[in-house]
């Protein structure tokens, strides 16, 4: 009986496989029907002035010209005298910190990030809400205070 059930089932996978086969025969031979009409029921897809896949033509009137000169790859090369100086010190404020723990955070006072300071990278003693100058530096979960003193 269970010879006879296993021959059923393969009879009845392959009947299922070839009826897929003819669907997807057919589909293709109407895909190329519909293309030596006109292109009729093929998706088409056009790039609109903003990189967005939309199925209409963009308008050429926001088309922007591009020389291939000034697209930059990788980091773009620096121009002697338009030397950036950047300062490393950085002012903020002290919302918490517990010696008892020897941690707490600063607060940048420009960007509003929030910085782990550690009692390690103190050179004056600090309490909260005191207003400080720190740098940064990367430490294993983010940036970190260090070199912290009081303004």
């Amino acid at each position: 009986m269970a010879k006879s059930q296993q021959t059923y089932n393969k009879t009845e996978k392959e009947k299922k496989r070839l009826k897929r086969r003819e669907e997807k025969q057919k589909k293709k031979e109407a895909r190329k029907a519909a293309a030596k009409e006109g292109g009729e029921g093929i998706p088409f897809a056009y790039v609109d002035h903003n990189g967005n896949l939309v199925d209409t033509p963009p308008d050429p009137s926001q088309k922007v010209q591009v020389d291939a000169e000034d697209i930059v790859l990788g980091i773009p090369k620096k121009v002697e005298g338009e030397e950036e100086e950047f300062d490393p010190v950085r002012n903020g404020k002290v919302s918490y910190f517990d010696f008892s723990k020897g941690f707490g955070f600063i607060i940048d006072s420009e960007n509003q990030e929030k910085y782990f300071v550690h009692v390690s990278g103190l050179i004056d003693e600090i309490d909260e809400n005191d207003k400080v100058a720190f740098e940064l530096e990367k430490g294993m979960k983010g940036m970190n205070a260090v070199r912290v003193k009081k303004i």
